[in-house]
């Protein structure tokens, strides 16, 4: 009784004999994390939590929080918003702002976005907070709703500071987000040019020139951080984001990015193993009156594994058992393990697919007297 019961599933796939793993992949980045934002899985990391400068890859945090104030209507797109003297000051890339001026939101996102407009993002920071500190401390309360465990923001542009630091994982985090809540926004990453005041600027983010279905993000680059890029880009039903940091021109920025977003799509795919409502595996259940429950997976069990591994793939089911009875439909039962080399372990829950009733009192002890002559034959 209540002993941990473990079920080896059937292969899914039919594999081709001799198939081997998907070769690990090493990178020039210093900091590196690729993900597969629809399963989550990670296919490659580097230092991902190892504090770094963010540069301007800062801004997608301050662009997060203007799309916000967009989709709860505090700001629309044809908000127009001053543009103080410090802003206008700003150093580093710039939008070229007139001071005095008033400047559409949209045209300060793109201003952002696409020229990396240090003074476009300060106006923005100052609508938002009344002043640019006063916008990092906002930056960081968000960063803490949002999940961001290595970040600190000091500012709203990635300006050069010894506390001013975040992560590839948080970084990439954003960038999910930015995806997910934004959908009506997130085109704006896509633009590859932008003029402002007469003055026409590209995108600095190489892959979105490149034939490989890249739209977005964000490039960064300073002295300390080096030449950094976030990334997404989508081949038909999976999407990757990508974070590199530290590389040393923009050159290899190019080439590595691509190179590793590639190999994501290449060495990876996704695979469903069971739809939802499919009956995974059953339960023995104590007392009840059916002798097992159906378990089934809350919803679609979509994994991505590496295309020449899939022959590794090991599934099975793990539970406490038998599983005594009341059992009510949709209770956690469960757990659905998924291993594969170079995918590491994903652990799943298993609900109870039905209700099991108790046994009555005579249907309890005809069961337990069963019970017992089936131990003592043991």
């Amino acid at each position: 009784m209540n002993t941990l019961r473990l079920v080896l599933l059937a292969a899914v796939f039919a594999i081709a004999p001799g198939a081997a793993p998907a070769r690990a992949i090493d990178t020039a980045a210093k900091h590196a994390y690729l993900v597969d934002t629809r399963t989550g899985a990670v296919l490659l990391e580097k230092n991902a939590a190892e504090p770094m400068p963010p540069a301007s890859m800062t801004k997608m945090l301050t662009i997060y929080m203007t799309f916000e104030r967009l989709k709860d209507g505090r700001f629309k797109l044809d908000t127009e918003l001053p543009v103080t003297e410090e802003a206008w000051r700003t150093g580093g890339s710039k939008s070229f702002v007139s001071i005095g001026s008033k400047i559409r939101v949209e045209d300060l996102i793109r201003g952002v976005i696409v020229q990396s407009g240090n003074d476009a993002c300060v106006v923005l920071a100052q609508a938002m907070a009344g002043s640019e500190s006063a916008f990092a401390d906002e930056m960081n309360k968000k960063a803490k709703e949002l999940g961001l465990t290595g970040s600190r923001f000091k500012n709203s542009t990635g300006w050069p500071d010894p506390d001013h630091i975040s992560t590839a994982r948080d970084l990439a985090l954003v960038a999910r987000r930015t995806i997910k809540d934004f959908p009506e926004y997130y085109h704006y990453y896509g633009e590859t040019e932008f003029a402002h005041g007469g003055i026409r600027q590209a995108n600095r983010n190489p892959l979105l020139y490149k034939a490989m279905g890249v739209d977005g993000l964000k490039t960064g680059h300073t002295e300390a951080s080096g030449y950094g890029l976030t990334a997404s880009g989508v081949r038909g039903e999976r999407r990757l984001v990508l974070v590199v940091n530290g590389l040393s021109s923009d050159k290899e920025r190019s080439d590595e990015s691509a190179r590793l977003m590639e190999w994501g799509f290449s060495e990876f795919d996704n695979y469903t193993l069971f739809k939802a409502g499919d009956v995974v595996e059953s339960a023995e259940v104590w007392r009840g009156k059916a002798a097992a429950v159906p378990l089934v997976a809350e919803g679609e069990v979509l994994v991505t594994l590496p295309k020449a591994g899939r022959d590794k793939l090991r599934v099975s089911v793990q539970y406490q058992g038998p599983v005594p009875a009341p059992i009510a439909k949709g209770r956690r039962i469960a757990t659905l393990v998924i291993e594969a080399p170079g995918a590491g372990k994903t652990e799943l829950p298993l609900l109870a697919g039905d209700d099991v009733a108790s046994l009555g009192f005579f249907g309890r002890l005809t069961s337990s007297v069963r019970q017992m002559f089936a131990g003592n034959q043991n």
